[in-house]
């Protein structure tokens, strides 16, 4: 179970078979097939999001939203999928993986109907939490698989490549969910997401509990719930998921700030603006493909703290040619396109690591990264909410505060890590 390879038939996929070609065979393919569940279990946050962008203003107009009331839909998921990774985790340690995302999917499902069939922006935001909660129950449990599987540098290796075929649902997402709108109407849209809700549950029934029962805690869910505090005193685990969390909001200042940086701004196209997103998410797949290969021979610590340097540097060159007006719209597209390329170096290495300082409780630490993380991202869309003036200017400031914020904690981590005598 913790080395390079997984032992797929001790968590039940398949008998114990002889050392031949056939069943070494066979074993990789399973292998294959468990990897793409999981990207599948881990692309709910992009893909409930994403698939319905471009229906977002026919729906303000259909559900006669008071003024933000769509946007706040995409908030109030946030913040849902934020929290509701705080109650997966436990769950998932003392009950094992698959029945607590079952349970989830199921939620995903009642919520995605739910959005269906509103007839409010009310009914609507209150349908988006409950899909929410339920979303995050994929992501958060398909991580601390991963960690039951693999050491910590093949983890790395591994969340990396779900994240390459993840970035698969920000590229299509939108462009599917405009061909919905021609043939049917954003009422679809939600039923699809139940239909997808509903096979990830099938596929979810064809891969191994990696939770075997003698590994599962025993202790009662108030007594697991309060790790998180004994977590939050560890400062290694603070260090990794802190360095993170920068990043991810300044990620969500992007998601937020860019349309109207790059649309009513620069006065770029709708349409170019969808390649110009196209265009981060491939670089962010290149990066995390880089990773993928190299995880192994560099080192996770190396990698990770060399994503920081570049992302603190791009966040840094982005706020001094917004200041200057430098390079027109390249001196603000080059810089976004490598920090968010910089998620193949931060993100799956800092995961890994966090996950492995407390392999025995993997769930709880998902649970706790996820939130922080996610949580960080509503922070900063509701900063650049409040400081917006119609340039790029908040955008960047705060890009570039996450960046260096996501150095900071590197740098303090690593210095922590060498005082206990680690190598990076």
């Amino acid at each position: 179970m913790k080395g390079s390879q997984p032992d797929l038939s001790a968590v039940g996929f398949i008998p114990p078979q002889n050392e031949d070609i056939g069943p070494k065979n066979r074993i990789r393919k399973q292998e294959v097939w468990v990897l793409l569940v999981l990207s599948l279990l881990m692309s709910f946050s992009s893909i409930s999001t994403d698939l319905y962008l471009p229906a977002m203003p026919i729906m303000s107009r259909d559900l006669l939203a008071f003024s933000g009331g769509i946007e706040l839909t995409i908030s109030a998921f946030l913040i849902g999928f934020s929290l509701g990774q705080l109650l997966w985790g436990p769950l998932g340690d003392r009950y094992g993986r698959k029945l607590p995302i079952m349970v989830g999917l199921i939620l995903f499902v009642l919520g995605a109907a739910g959005c269906a069939m509103s007839a409010t922006i009310n009914q609507l935001i209150g349908w988006r939490i409950i899909q929410a909660i339920g979303a995050c129950s994929g992501p958060v449990l398909a991580r601390a698989m991963l960690r039951d599987l693999y050491s910590r540098e093949k983890s790395a290796q591994m969340l990396s490549t779900l994240i390459l075929v993840m970035g698969i649902a920000p590229l299509v997402g939108p462009l599917l969910g405009g061909q919905i709108l021609i043939i049917w109407s954003w009422h679809a849209i939600f039923w699809i997401l139940a239909g997808f809700g509903g096979l990830a549950g099938i596929a979810l029934l064809s891969i191994p509990e990696t939770l075997s029962v003698d590994k599962r805690t025993v202790e009662p869910l108030m007594t697991a719930f309060k790790d998180y505090f004994v977590q939050l005193k560890n400062p290694q685990l603070i260090g990794y998921i802190a360095s993170g969390a920068f990043f991810y909001a300044g990620i969500y200042a992007y998601v937020a700030g860019s349309p109207a940086v790059y649309i009513d701004f620069y006065h770029v196209s709708p349409q170019a603006y969808g390649w110009l997103f196209a265009l981060n998410v491939m670089g962010l797949m290149v990066i995390n493909l880089f990773n993928s290969q190299l995880v192994l021979k560099l080192g996770i610590d190396r990698l990770f703290y060399i994503g920081t340097w570049v992302t603190a540097a791009s966040g840094i060159m982005l706020v001094v040619n917004v200041w200057f007006r430098l390079g027109g719209i390249a001196g603000v597209a080059v810089p976004l396109l490598i920090f968010i390329a910089m998620n193949g170096l931060i993100v799956a290495n800092s995961v890994a690591s966090a996950l492995d300082l407390a392999p025995q409780k993997a769930g709880t630490t998902s649970s706790l990264i996820g939130a922080m993380h996610y949580g960080s991202g509503v922070i900063s869309a509701a900063i650049l909410s409040v400081f917006a003036d119609g340039t790029p200017w908040a955008m960047s400031a705060i890009i570039a505060v996450a960046g260096i914020g996501s150095l900071v904690s590197a740098t303090l981590l690593r210095q922590s890590r060498k005082h206990n005598g680690y190598r990076n």
